[in-house]
């Protein structure tokens, strides 16, 4: 139920907060890829959440953009 209460959270942001959370999803997605690689990380599954979120961001951003018009 996690999820639903962070898309609920997600639709209740305005274009340009979305758009900020989606830059520090896509550079957090980008530090645990470096630390994947230098093996760092630890939580490994992490990185998959990050896309997923990512995801839904996007969603959310298309959703709001053809509700708009």
């Amino acid at each position: 139920m996690k999820t639903n209460k962070y898309v609920e959270d997600l639709n209740t942001k305005s274009a340009a907060e979305l758009t900020e959370e989606l830059v520090a999803a896509k550079k957090e997605l980008f530090n645990l890829r470096f630390q994947n690689a230098t093996n760092q990380l630890d939580n490994t599954s992490r990185i998959k959440e990050v896309r997923k979120n990512i995801a839904r961001i996007q969603t959310i951003i298309t959703e709001k953009a053809r509700a708009a018009e």
